[in-house]
């Protein structure tokens, strides 16, 4: 049966109904991770959240706008993957996840974040590309062990200098959004090793050799008319990454350099 009369069944409420969507959960899976990516559901089975011992948890696209009160008994959920539905909001459950650690947001419609998510101490990845903010979420900055932040494809035009208390995170993600200034805050973040402002408004880059734990930056599709100065060994993706930087034209008129392929991921213990 195809998803379209997926999608029809996914209407009726009935018992019947929803083991047809999600299969009969009746036991843990041996590996703790249930994987309902993809069903056309448009509410969370309670037998999903009876598993108790439960340690991943994927909900992926599915139509999704809402999470039952019940999800906060998963007390040693470490990842939930509720990207591809249909959030404005996060539902305040999900900051109720003590153990949590890698939350995957991306592809809804969120505008803002609740200040509940503070609650997640243990969160170290944070994909929230693809929503609607306009605004960067400050509640983000609450974070402690925050090493990973994908914020990409949004409409954020600024960074707020409380960014720079996260000392953990290694890697921001920033591509298509509306930053008309690389942002002043990823320039005191020495510990930083992945800067991506890739497809944004940046005219000019600063140097950033001072930032020692850099590794890569990505600052490809920007009107600039320089590349960042960065240290030795720090690999560039963008226009002039492949010259030496005193070979640069000052008025940009140098042709683009043919290394644009756009690196998403490093390697986790570059991470």
């Amino acid at each position: 049966m195809g998803n379209a009369m997926r999608g029809v069944i996914a209407f009726i409420p009935s018992e019947h109904c929803q083991r047809f969507l999600v299969g009969d959960l009746k036991e843990m899976p041996p590996d703790r991770t249930l994987d309902l990516s993809s069903r056309q559901l448009r509410r969370l089975p309670a037998a999903a959240c009876a598993f108790d011992e439960l340690v991943k948890l994927y909900l992926s696209d599915n139509n999704l706008s809402s999470l039952p009160a019940e999800l906060q008994g998963l007390r040693k959920l470490q990842l939930l993957a509720l990207d591809f539905n249909c959030f404005e909001e996060l539902p305040a459950v999900v900051c109720r996840l003590p153990q949590l650690s890698i939350l995957y947001l991306g592809n809804n419609r969120l505008y803002r974040l609740p200040r509940e998510l503070k609650q997640l101490k243990e969160l170290n990845t944070l994909w929230l590309e693809t929503n609607c903010f306009t605004e960067f979420p400050k509640v983000v900055c609450e974070l402690p062990n925050l090493k990973t932040l994908h914020l990409g494809y949004n409409q954020i035009r600024s960074l707020p200098m409380e960014l720079g208390g996260l000392e953990e995170l290694r890697s921001i993600w920033l591509a298509g959004n509306q930053l008309a200034e690389f942002p002043p805050v990823l320039l005191e973040m020495h510990f930083l090793a992945v800067i991506d402002v890739d497809r944004n408004k940046i005219r000019h880059f600063p140097g950033l050799s001072h930032l020692q734990g850099l590794k890569l930056v990505i600052y490809d599709h920007n009107p600039c008319v320089n590349a960042p100065v960065v240290d030795e060994g720090v690999r560039r993706v963008g226009r002039w990454a492949d010259s030496s930087d005193d070979e640069q034209d000052d008025d940009g008129s140098k042709p683009a350099s043919e290394t644009t392929a756009e690196v998403k991921e490093v390697p986790p213990e570059e991470e």
